[in-house]
């Protein structure tokens, strides 16, 4: 930028020398001797901007920007000589105020910037340092340096979601850094070992985990999980494990930047279906007191439509709106190269303004057509807190891809044995064609899980009956009574070798049909060492160790950790698995379904709880390759025929979950057998691999 004395228009306000902004250029601009500033309301009659020396709450200039300064609703100054360091930033604007109308305008509230890169006043976890958020003026000059970024098909994705601070924050993580992207960074190679190829990160988006703080029998609760945003553009800061003054950021680059050295590549949650300032008894910072009939829903009487449960809904098909998503997500993929989105409540992107469903929202058209995210990953929670459901129908564009809820609630059902659930397993394991058209969508549409962030982990599945979130303090009302679970016999942590040996033995089943099953498989923190939420299904406001990995466990459950370690190379290693392939040499179809233990035996009946699923073709050394998927979910073993094999070739049991898992151990001595037959134990799951004989 040329220097002031280039400019003819500059004049001084408030002790500044200042000048018109530059109207298209969005937020708060560092530009080498001067900081642009553009800010825009549609209802606002004029606008300061407002300076703050660092840490004070009382300002050190108001300067008004002159009206001269405003284009259309866009307010525009460029203030020269600004030391970035010494100061933070917010706005005033004035207008009408009827909140019956959704204007809310006072001339004395401090606006934080929507657009601003970094907040002040959220650093240090789990303390509330003041009532107004300041923007702080960020510098990028972060090195990517020159590294492949990991190009992952949908369908070969194994995605691991964490919540940052809780995936290091327990004192067995033995970290440097706990409950930071720095202490995610010294996990990278038990990552890669693990060999999952996506984390998928809670919400990081600037968030206030204060809000609505409260005590609970001697525990202090706070807002944990992040899914009450502050502001979209800023970087928890929170989460850092070192002061990044006017650098907000370097630290989650550098760990995404590392991730993806090692193969593996980063997803955010992220929430645009509301924001923390709440319904009309919530506060106001932000949004309201800039534009507040533009950025919410409302009813005609100004109060808050919540589809989203969280007391207010963000307006996401206005253009304003869309169009800051969009400038929003962009700013993630290009300063940060994310890899892809998982989109909290999806389905309220797909109302109107007025809260309807609409036929082809703009805004999720826009995002599936937008040439920056075009090779980012869109993934859909395909519901909302104000019943509307649409896995299997959420609009896509061949681009949207979807959290499947119906894997999730029907497997779970299969797994622990319920009658009529068979066909639906079947359908979800060979990629929900059921829901999703192959000639369209195929198999890049469903995101295959069976826990998340949002009730039981693995463990807990097979080790509770009800809910158990009394600590929550709602006297366990919140939380879903439906989880589809089963404590084997006893509720609770047990030292019982039986109950436990069958648990382990059902989480093993869970991972074998997951990571068998095509589509992108998706599984929560810790389920491989089977960590437990001690039954709370609801833990978003526990900062302790209900939430917190409790890393002490790896080691009592390394044989779960190992044989999902090793299944994930399995999947990778044997791509008929994921997708079709070449045909293979033996005439079968590339997948096909033998239930009951009968092969070729496509007929379900109620009672059916044997599933046979075969994938066949070849692999990537474009040699035969066929998988034998067995699911026993009868408490009784069954006798098994395995599809008979051209000569020369024989099945070759690879992994049998009645057994404590070795890698590398031959199975096949160790299953009952008989030739062809097998008769896999009550409630297991074996693969079997044809080979040719040596």
């Amino acid at each position: 930028m040329p220097h002031k004395k280039y400019y003819t228009s500059i004049e001084n306000i408030a002790g500044f020398d200042v000048c018109p902004g530059i109207h298209t250029l969005i937020g708060a601009t560092p530009m080498g001797y001067a900081v642009n500033f553009t800010i825009h309301s549609s209802k606002a009659t004029s606008c300061s901007l407002v300076l703050f020396r660092n840490t004070e709450t009382e300002p050190a200039a108001i300067i008004p920007i002159p009206p001269d300064y405003r284009i259309g609703n866009t307010w525009s100054i460029m203030v020269f000589d600004l030391d970035i360091h010494e100061y933070e930033y917010c706005y005033r604007c004035d207008g009408p105020y009827d909140p019956k109308k959704g204007l809310l305008f006072n001339k004395d509230q401090n606006i934080l910037d929507p657009y601003a890169k970094a907040v002040t006043g959220q650093r240090v976890w789990g303390v509330k340092t003041g009532s107004d958020y300041h923007g702080r003026i960020v510098v990028d000059q972060f090195h990517w340096g020159k590294f492949m970024v990991p190009d992952i098909p949908f369908t070969d994705l194994v995605i691991y979601e964490m919540h940052v601070r809780g995936f290091t924050q327990h004192k067995s993580s033995k970290v440097k850094h706990p409950g930071t992207f720095a202490g995610i960074i010294e996990k990278i190679p038990y990552l890669k070992d693990l060999g999952v190829n996506a984390v998928e990160l809670m919400p990081i988006f600037e968030f206030d985990e204060m809000a609505e703080v409260r005590d609970v029998d001697g525990w202090q609760l706070l807002n944990y999980w992040g899914y009450n945003t502050t502001s979209f553009f800023a970087p928890n800061t929170s989460y850092t494990s070192q002061i990044e003054h006017n650098h907000e950021g370097d630290e989650l680059k550098t760990l995404i930047r590392t991730l993806k050295e090692n193969g593996i590549q980063v997803f955010l949650d992220v929430v645009f279906n509301h924001t923390s300032e709440g319904n009309e008894d919530g506060p106001t910072f932000s949004f309201k007191a800039l534009d507040n009939s533009v950025w919410y829903m409302l009813t005609p009487d100004g109060k808050y439509f919540n589809f989203s449960g969280c007391g207010n809904t963000f307006n996401c098909n206005h253009p304003i709106v869309q169009q800051f998503i969009i400038d929003c997500l962009r700013y993630w993929v290009v300063e940060y190269r994310v890899d892809g989105f998982r989109f909290d409540l999806a389905s309220i992107l797909d109302r109107n303004e007025d809260g309807a469903p609409m036929e082809n929202a703009p805004l999720l058209k826009e995002l599936a057509f937008d040439p920056i995210l075009s090779k980012v990953k869109l993934i859909a929670e395909a519901w909302d807190a104000g019943g509307l459901y649409q896995v299997g129908s959420f609009p896509s564009w061949s681009r949207w891809a979807e959290w499947n809820g119906r894997y999730r609630d029907e497997l779970r059902c299969f797994l622990k044995g319920d009658s009529g659930q068979a066909w639906c397993a079947v359908q979800r394991i060979l990629g929900s064609q059921d829901l999703y058209d192959p000639a369209t969508r195929g198999l890049n549409a469903t995101v295959n899980f069976l826990t998340c962030h949002d009730g039981f982990p693995m463990w807990d599945i097979y080790s509770y009956n009800q809910k158990h979130n009394e600590r929550n303090g709602w006297r366990n009302t919140d939380g879903s009574d439906c989880n589809n679970s089963w404590n084997c016999g006893f509720e609770g942590e047990t030292k019982d070798p039986h109950v436990n040996g069958l648990r382990i033995r059902l989480v093993k089943n869970a991972f074998v049909t997951l990571l068998c099953s095509r589509g992108a498989a998706m599984f929560l923190a810790g389920d491989e060492f089977c960590n437990t939420q001690f039954g709370n299904n609801n833990a978003y406001c526990q900062d302790n160790e209900i939430s917190w990995l409790d890393w002490s466990r790896l080691p009592k459950f390394r044989e779960v950790h190992d044989f999902v370690r090793d299944l994930i190379k399995f999947r990778k290693h044997h791509p008929v698995m994921r997708h079709d392939t070449e045909e293979c040499s033996f005439g079968f179809p590339s997948t096909s379904v033998h239930i009951g233990g009968i092969p070729w035996n496509a007929c379900i009946q109620e009672d059916t709880r044997c599933i046979g699923i075969m994938y066949a073709g070849k692999d990537d050394k474009d040699c035969d390759d066929v998988i034998y998927l067995c699911i026993n979910a009868y408490w009784e073993n069954v006798p098994v025929t395995l599809p008979a094999l051209p000569d020369g070739w024989h099945w070759s049991i690879e992994f049998y979950t009645n057994l404590p898992h070795i890698s590398g151990q031959d199975c096949n001595d160790l299953i009952h057998r008989e030739g062809n037959r097998i008769y896999p134990a009550g409630r297991s799951a074996v693969i079997a691999v044809a080979k040719q004989h040596k």
